[in-house]
């Protein structure tokens, strides 16, 4: 874990000063080998509001935390109880979908400050990817990593940009009128990344718009297989 601790360590400090957070899983999830990473977009929240609650402190309260803990599941969203708000319970259902458990599985965003609308990220995304970019690569290079679930379009399109996951291998379409689609990418070393509609706007344990039969499928038979041979 070391070099993941030294990719955030060396992040500038126009990153580690901003409001924001880096990981939402603790130290025990970035242990040993691990085929699944969990990203958002970037931090919810206010960024004048939460301008205290920057990425360096998380940090370094994340350093501190020694037992498995997970956000999705131990976290207090808004005063409701721990793992119960908004998205928490749709990421826990499609964990138990796939036979995970959130508080041993490394999860983060692609970004790490917070911001206060999604064209600020956009306008900022080269600086932003550039300089956050490095602690994933370290993460996915010491865990071996073989899946990125992606919450959002656009977190799933950077992240697939940086992986070069072009090849599409399998894709779920809402059965309601709105019919939004989650769509999994291979790339040609045998990344996958799965671009899932977003939970904090889908209810994934609504049957109808659920991905996470589409994401055990490729769990199954994608995930530990090896690349094929060049």
């Amino acid at each position: 874990m070391k070099s993941i601790v030294r990719a955030v360590e060396s992040l500038s400090s126009s990153i580690l000063d901003n409001s924001g957070a880096v990981f939402y899983s603790a130290p025990p999830a970035f242990q040993e080998q691990k085929n699944i990473y969990i990203l958002g977009l970037n931090p919810g929240g206010n960024p004048i509001s939460q301008a205290e609650n920057t990425v360096r402190c998380q940090f370094i309260g994340w350093k501190k935390k020694e037992e498995p803990w997970s956000a999705y599941v131990d976290e207090v969203w808004e005063g409701a109880a721990a793992g119960t708000h908004g998205m928490q319970p749709r990421v826990r259902h499609m964990a138990d979908i796939l036979g995970i458990d959130l508080r041993l599985t490394p999860a983060s965003n692609v970004v790490f400050v917070r911001s206060s609308t999604e064209a600020t990220l956009l306008a900022n995304k080269a600086r932003l990817l550039d300089e956050c970019w490095p602690v994933h690569q370290a993460v996915i290079d010491q865990l071996g990593v073989r899946i990125i679930l992606a919450f959002g379009a656009t977190a799933g399109s950077w992240i697939r940009e940086q992986v070069k996951a072009d090849d599409p291998v399998n894709e779920f379409k809402e059965s309601n009128a709105r019919g939004w689609t989650s769509m999994a990418h291979r790339s040609a070393e045998g990344m996958i990344v799965c671009t899932l509609t977003h939970p904090g706007r889908a209810d994934w344990r609504n049957p109808k718009a659920d991905p996470s039969p589409m994401v055990k499928s490729v769990l199954q038979t994608r995930s530990l297989q090896s690349p094929p041979p060049s």
